[in-house]
């Protein structure tokens, strides 16, 4: 049977209409560990330096994310510099806000400091809010 044919309760092959199609395509192209690094990067971008007025994404302090199979989420973070003074409390509001999307299982950050962090990792979202352009 082609992609564009349906199957109906009686056996018959019939050409699925336009809205048949479409909520195929999107049952086909949906994919939940997608949705759920959505649900976790969006959490992320709620945390912000305190010193910079541009979330910790966009700043490009987030160096890896990892979700396995049980999502339990891994993260490598970085600071602007080693002696930002919430060194001790930004990874804990990280996991905090990761852990609230609710099919999180457990987060763990990891505060890592190779490569250092350098403005040109800011993705260009930072650049034009810190008028850096």
């Amino acid at each position: 049977m082609s992609e564009d044919a349906m199957t109906n309760d009686t056996g018959e092959t019939r050409p699925m209409n336009q809205t048949e199609a479409d909520m195929a395509a999107a049952k086909a192209a949906y994919d939940p560990r997608a949705v759920l690094m959505d649900q976790v990067v969006s959490a992320i971008k709620t945390c912000y330096d305190p010193e910079i007025p541009v979330d910790i994404w966009e700043l490009g302090l987030i160096y890896r994310v990892d979700i396995d199979d049980s999502n339990n989420v891994q993260i490598d973070m970085t600071l602007t510099s080693p002696m930002c003074p919430v060194a001790g409390e930004l990874p804990l509001q990280v996991q905090q806000a990761v852990e609230s999307v609710e099919d999180v299982t457990t987060c763990k950050v990891e505060l890592v400091w190779d490569p250092p962090w350098r403005q040109d990792m800011m993705s260009e979202v930072a650049r034009i809010q810190l008028d850096m352009f």
